[in-house]
């Protein structure tokens, strides 16, 4: 599901910054929606991740009963997986529920 596109410009490290503030998914829990804003920050190598495919990927989350932090490691997990960057960092900021607010953050980095 996640598509990407050849790096325009692979011989310089370079950030690409993208945020998602509409993100939802359901507490395993309660069942009741959590929302929150992804954030990726990553150098890409070879091949960078096209966007309309990441907002396709993020809105299948929206009915999937999962916690923070597997949510936000998944993420990570499936990104790295499909454009292989030389570092990344996914960031899930998710709003208050009952006066707690929870940040998460999962990073990659590639050896050698």
């Amino acid at each position: 599901m996640l598509e990407v596109f050849d790096n325009p410009k692979t011989d310089r490290d370079y950030v690409i910054a993208i945020r998602c503030p509409e993100f939802t998914s359901v507490c395993p829990k309660t069942g009741n929606p959590d929302f929150g804003t992804i954030v990726v920050e990553y150098v890409p190598d070879l091949k960078c991740i096209e966007l309309k495919s990441l907002k396709l990927y993020l809105f299948t989350y929206r009915n999937q009963g999962v916690f923070y932090e597997a949510l936000t490691n998944r993420i990570l997990d499936d990104l790295v997986a499909a454009c292989s960057p030389r570092r990344m960092e996914v960031r899930g900021e998710f709003t208050p529920r009952g006066g707690i607010s929870t940040t998460v953050t999962a990073r990659f980095e590639k050896r050698g």
